[in-house]
């Protein structure tokens, strides 16, 4: 029995002469058109830029104080929702609603970071929270003049949340996110 043990472990010794390295990370490399941005067309009390590879926008919702339009983009199989609100002495309970809205999302998310944002120029004022991890929304946000308008936003991917997956589109629809704050005009 020994005879054949120990030729044969020798053999297993003996064939591993090279170090087992572990592989490096590939990471998917995924290409989205620069974007170019346009006036949307919208019948609200509000304009803004979006990027042209989104569908044209269609008003989905309304009632007396709230209005709501989609912002397809069927390429990244990705929705950013817009809620607009009229002000009436209820600011502070619609900035409530919006945070608590974002706060919804920590049982998924690994981290939430916020980035603030002002036009005074334009009286346009708000939030821009970044979700990280496998949350339903990536990115939720609001800006408002405090007075008369309010308009709220969350993106949402036609897919099960899977981070690694959908970070490339979701980094770049951020951008777009970011271009619609910065462009928001109140119509008085």
């Amino acid at each position: 029995m020994k005879r054949i043990v120990i030729p044969v472990l020798s053999l297993f010794l003996l064939g591993c002469g090279n170090d087992t390295l572990p592989k490096p990370k590939g990471y998917l490399r995924l290409e989205y058109p620069k974007a170019v941005y346009e006036n949307a067309i919208i019948p609200l009390p509000f304009s803004f830029e979006k990027n042209k590879i989104a569908d044209p926008i269609k008003s989905v919702k309304s009632t007396k104080n709230t209005k709501g339009i989609n912002i397809n983009y069927p390429s990244l199989k990705a929705t950013i929702y817009l809620t607009y609100k009229d002000v009436n002495n209820n600011i502070d309970s619609l900035l409530r609603d919006a945070q608590n809205l974002t706060q919804k999302h920590t049982i998924k998310a690994d981290a939430i970071s916020h980035n603030s944002f002002e036009n005074s120029e334009s009286k346009v004022y708000g939030m821009l929270y970044e979700i990280d991890g496998d949350a339903a929304s990536q990115s939720q946000f609001y800006v408002t003049d405090s007075t008369k308008h309010f308009l709220s936003g969350s993106l949402y991917f036609y897919a099960k949340p899977n981070y690694d997956s959908i970070y490339p589109a979701a980094e770049y629809l951020e951008k777009d996110i970011k271009r619609i704050m910065e462009t928001v005009r109140w119509k008085d």
